[in-house]
């Protein structure tokens, strides 16, 4: 395959520049994009993706700062990410071994993004829990 040849599930082998790649449709129901969007939007995805912009992290280092999340959820979501190429993952032969974790170019493209959705989340609480507690006193006056 040349480079700037893409090879999307459902669409043709397109050889184009950057700017002008296939877009994949979210809504359609076999697009791919769902796939991706719902990996990125994952809260473990997304806290991952947020520690490893700042810098290259192991896997106890990630474990500790990402309070709640468990051994096996972390795994599988780091093997995720560096599936889709969103995080590298280096092996040193040392003993015991060294494993480091990294944001890929890729990956850091999504840093903007997910920075402002935590950060609207952060500051938008207070206002998400009021309409929580009067979207539930509507529906039990109602019941």
């Amino acid at each position: 395959m040349q480079e700037g040849t893409i090879s999307i599930l459902g669409h043709h082998e397109v050889t184009a520049p950057a700017q002008s790649r296939p877009r994949g449709d979210v809504y359609a129901a076999n697009c791919p994009t769902r796939q991706l969007l719902d990996r990125i939007a994952d809260k473990w995805s997304t806290l991952i993706l947020m520690l490893l912009a700042t810098k290259d992290m192991r896997f106890n280092a990630l474990k500790r700062r990402i309070q709640g999340v468990s051994q096996k959820m972390l795994s599988q979501t780091l093997r995720s990410l560096e599936r889709d190429g969103l995080v590298s993952r280096s092996v040193e032969p040392t003993v015991p071994v060294t494993v480091t974790y990294a944001i890929t170019p890729l990956g850091r493209g999504l840093f903007g993004s997910l920075s402002a959705m935590i950060e609207w989340a952060e500051t938008c609480m207070i206002e998400v829990t009021a309409a929580q507690r009067a979207y539930d006193l509507k529906q039990a006056s109602a019941a």
